[in-house]
């Protein structure tokens, strides 16, 4: 087994009276009233984001000072999420009238999780981490909160997991033991020790070959990459594992380089070597408008001849072209995740809230203010990607039952609530919390 590696009912004529330049906050304090108050919250949102749709930017600031009044980043879940949409909106009228504000995309989210007193470290991993960046004056704090977002909650290890679990049932007759891994976006490596273990174990099988792994890991950074190589290098020799690491820097805009050098791995490909394609949570940054980059780039996957493709995605239609489509699909996807964060952590957590602020807010920030090549996060819906990977010839792979018992023994062990769920459709697997589905993997050939 594997084990993880330590919309709107208001009126326009009502908006558009509020001319105030300081308008009064709405009383939502009754407890008996929480549900409507923040049912209310959501309609005023979605009625600013209609307006911010028409241009109408007057009668969008008049609400969005309304609900920046009855918002906070200390508040319920609702309120969080309505503060940052709220902060978003704010910033695409900003941007619109091509006026953007001198605040950048690391400074845009609030700096209290860094000053408040209200605030304590819940996990100690969490702290450590923090003050040794702290200390050593290192700046790169994305990489520290990633790894809370790994500690705090299922979302990531759920699609490391479940893929490695693919990658393993795809590669159980391999004939030569030799395994060579593409990851499109590597990080910081951390799901592949599990994997890299449980091959280990395989070499205790005397009709089996000694296997033997090669991780060619993309990413942005080459000293993160070089750092990323070392710790599993150091790993696999700690395990007995032949292991090799190379790195491929992808250079952002730049599809045609990264294009070049997957047709290149497949022309330098060892004979004998089988090739797993790693993709989670790294399709939708290459999904474009027409569609044309992704297909090129799924082409060059295909000409690798993969024995597997594993594939992790946010289940959200963060792509849409409609503004108040996304918008509508952010909210709720968003409202879900705050809801699974405040079931899961206490409120005075730290983590949580630079999470909510500094992690997820700039996702909010960029999925509403951020349009055509500006915008990152273009996350699409399964059958999208189901669509979309049959088309290019790519035949899915049902994820095993093996990793479905993996992933209820992650949650049962490490995220003991009840909200989260798991599902197996179209033979994939998908979390998700209450009744809204958050992310799913797959497996293709």
């Amino acid at each position: 087994m594997l084990t993880s590696f330590k919309s709107s009912s208001s009126s326009s004529e009502d908006a558009t009276a509020t001319t105030t330049d300081n308008p009064p906050p709405l009383c939502l304090a009754s407890s008996s009233a929480a549900t409507s108050a923040s049912n209310h919250l959501r309609r005023l949102l979605f009625t600013a984001a209609s307006f911010v749709s028409q241009s109408n930017f007057t009668a969008a600031q008049n609400l969005l000072s309304i609900l920046s009044l009855n918002s906070s980043p200390h508040g319920d879940s609702t309120e969080r999420l309505v503060h940052l949409f709220t902060k978003a909106l704010s910033e695409r009228i900003n941007r619109q009238q091509h006026n953007p504000t001198a605040e950048t995309v690391a400074t845009w989210t609030t700096n209290e999780m860094t000053t408040s007193n209200s605030t304590v470290f819940t996990s100690s991993v969490c702290k450590e981490q923090f003050l040794f960046r702290t200390k050593n004056n290192n700046s790169d704090f994305e990489s520290c909160y990633y790894l809370w977002l790994n500690q705090l909650t299922p979302f990531i290890r759920f699609g490391h997991l479940t893929a490695n679990q693919a990658i393993l049932d795809a590669t159980e007759t391999n004939d030569n033991g030799a395994l060579h891994i593409l990851d499109l976006d590597i990080s910081q490596g951390l799901q592949w020790p599990p994997l890299m273990q449980a091959l280990a174990e395989r070499s205790s099988n005397p009709n089996s070959p000694p296997p033997s792994l090669r991780i060619t890991g993309c990413g942005r950074d080459v000293t993160g990459l070089n750092r990323t190589g070392d710790r599993l290098t150091r790993f696999a020799d700690s395990l007995g594992l032949q292991f090799q690491f190379h790195t491929l820097v992808i250079v952002e805009e730049d599809l045609a380089g990264l294009l070049l050098q997957i047709r290149l791995l497949a022309l330098s490909a060892v004979q004998g070597e089988t090739i797993a394609v790693n993709c989670v949570h790294f399709l939708h940054k290459i999904f474009n408008d027409d569609g044309d980059t992704i297909g090129h780039f799924l082409s060059a996957i295909k000409s690798l001849n993969p024995r597997i493709v594993t594939m992790a995605e946010r289940e959200a239609n963060h792509g849409d072209h409609s503004f108040l489509n996304r918008f509508s699909e952010a909210v709720d996807h968003y409202m879900a995740i705050f809801d699974s964060l405040e079931a899961t952590l206490p409120p005075n957590s730290r983590e949580r809230l630079t999470l909510e602020q500094r992690w997820f807010g700039k996702e909010i920030l960029d999925v509403v203010a951020a349009e055509a090549t500006e915008r990152k996060q273009r996350h699409r819906r399964f059958e999208i990607w189901e669509e979309m990977m049959k088309r290019f010839g790519f035949v899915n792979v049902p994820i095993g039952s093996f990793a479905l018992s993996q992933a209820k023994l992650l949650l049962r062990l490490h995220y003991p609530s009840e909200g989260y769920n798991l599902q197996f459709l179209n033979n994939s697997l998908f979390l998700g919390w209450q009744n809204r589905l958050l992310f799913s993997v797959s497996s293709w050939k």
